[in-house]
């Protein structure tokens, strides 16, 4: 994940100063004039950007005791490196540059003229028919977002791998030729209030525990210490255990080794579903609805149970943390903005980009579309996946609103017109958010290449975010919803706007 975000964010920075630098010096600035410019403009942009990133990032703090929390700590770590590095070292190598940074130009990759651009042409084809753009484009995104509502989510077994790795070739064969053979053991711990597990009092709480539990569906066996023989009654093992252990039949003293402490006992419940399935879930659940033991209290684990326990905590603690990142981001952006409508626009549109994404990740991953060309198995995604999409994305597609809301901002405190603010800004910004968004999807898709499946979608879910958000929302959602708002775009209270600088006044033709 570090690779990912800091490989993607590095480049856009000295992307979005590089071109920024060179766009002032073809103005006709001077080294220093043009650098100084270029800082406080999108060197300032980028400071915003860096921390709306870093913002995202934090939403993983929520999940202690995961691994997310450290990704969201590296990633934060990545993102603030890359600032630091964009507005102090790429700097300094640009002063020293000067005028050569344009050398070895390419012809027929330069861009037209201001005005004359085919983002410029863009945004105002889409702004004489707002509507007539944004509906169906609005419609599309949510028709692909809709697969989300059939999200599945269990955590990784097994079928993480490809078909040819020895230990999937192993599980599957064993699934085929043993079907009947416990593929997973829920284990039901019994925690005594008094006595050993040994006292006729708890013997006759486990046996009948072990009594229900064998009656359950899907159950295929229990093993404990109050089932070593289907024949014996619970008074049969009363009978038993009142002798020394020593006395006692070799098996039987190794099932009270192994499956007795000094207060507790475990009831190993063998059943043929794989971990992560259905079944096995509505196993664990029908297994935690049986009433308590008199006497002792009764707990569920297992790789099952925790499967689970690790949904719900994930489900628990996800809007908590979309919370923060949502009221935080909108503070940031409304300090950046200076506008209060501006950052719920932004957080709109970023909210269309990930319904994209994570429609296409269970259209793809978990309903099985193109897994024969990809090259996996279908199932339920990792509880882990959308919640990691949702702050990466997140700070990732407010990374091009920045830039592109403050290349507008420029054009609209100079010239009070909404219409000429978007398309001017959409033109200076449009080429160069098209081209950071590309690299950064080349760098995700190589991750849609690994033969892990978590790994994989992680990658294409970026991947689609990113192509989605820089083409369908920054090039038509964008400009059709800034033309409807007009110059409400851009209010904001007096104590919030106090501090913009004048506008230029412009010149009329001569």
């Amino acid at each position: 994940m570090v690779t990912l975000v800091g490989l993607g964010i590095a480049i856009d920075y000295s992307l979005f100063i590089v071109t920024r630098f060179r766009e002032e010096l073809a103005s006709g600035n001077s080294v220093e004039d043009a650098l100084g410019t270029t800082m406080a403009t999108a060197g300032r942009a980028i400071m915003f950007s860096g921390l709306t990133v870093a913002i995202g990032l934090s939403g993983l703090l929520f999940y202690t005791g995961t691994a997310l929390v450290s990704m969201g700590v590296a990633g934060a770590i990545v993102v603030a490196v890359s600032v630091l590095y964009a507005v102090t070292l790429l700097p300094s190598l640009l002063a020293i540059l000067g005028p050569r940074i344009n050398s070895i130009r390419i012809p027929i990759l330069q861009p037209k003229a201001f005005g004359e651009g085919a983002w410029h042409r863009l945004a105002n084809w889409v702004m004489r028919r707002p509507w007539t753009v944004l509906i169906p484009t609005v419609a599309i995104l949510l028709l692909a977002g809709s697969p989300f509502l059939d999200l599945q989510l269990a955590n990784s077994d097994v079928n993480q791998l490809p078909t040819s790795a020895e230990a999937r070739r192993g599980a599957d064969l064993l699934q085929a030729q043993f079907p009947q053979v416990g593929q997973n053991t829920v284990a039901v711990v019994v925690d005594f209030q008094h006595g050993r597990p040994t006292s006729p009092t708890n013997i006759a709480a486990a046996y009948q525990l072990a009594q229900r539990l064998s009656t359950l569906k899907g159950v295929t066996g229990v093993r404990s210490y109050v089932s070593v023989d289907p024949t014996f009654t619970a008074s049969s093992y009363q009978s038993m255990y009142s002798q020394p252990k020593a006395s006692l039949p070799v098996a039987v003293q190794s099932l009270l080794t192994t499956l007795t402490g000094s207060s507790i006992a475990v009831l190993d419940v063998a059943n043929p579903y794989f971990a992560t399935s259905d079944q096995a879930h509505n196993l664990v659940r029908d297994i935690r609805s049986i009433d308590s033991v008199p006497g002792a209290t009764v707990q569920v684990t297992g790789d099952t149970a925790f499967d689970i326990d690790l949904v719900n905590y994930m489900i628990d603690h996800t809007p908590l943390a979309i919370g923060f990142v949502l009221i935080t981001t909108l503070v940031v952006l409304t300090i950046l903005l200076r506008s209060l409508v501006l950052p719920f626009k932004a957080v709109l549109m970023n909210a269309l980009s990930l319904s994209a994404a994570f429609g296409a990740l269970v259209w793809i991953f978990d309903q099985g579309h193109l897994s024969s060309f990809l090259g996996f198995t279908p199932g339920p995604l990792d509880p882990t996946i959308p919640v990691l999409l949702f702050c990466v994305i997140f700070g990732l597609s407010m990374d091009y609103e920045v830039f592109l809301l403050t290349r507008m901002q420029e054009a609209w405190v100079k010239t009070g017109d909404n219409r000429t603010a978007v398309a001017d800004g959409l033109e200076r910004s449009g080429r160069l958010v098209t081209g950071a968004a590309a690299i950064m999807a080349c760098v995700f898709l190589a991750f849609a290449l690994a033969s892990i499946v978590t790994i994989k979608s992680i990658g294409v879910g970026m991947a689609v975010a990113v192509i989605v958000d820089a083409s369908l929302v920054r090039a038509l959602v964008v400009p059709a919803v800034m033309r409807l708002l007009g110059t409400a775009n851009w209010w904001a209270p007096r104590w919030l706007r106090r501090r913009d600088p004048p506008r230029q006044e412009i010149a009329p033709a001569a």
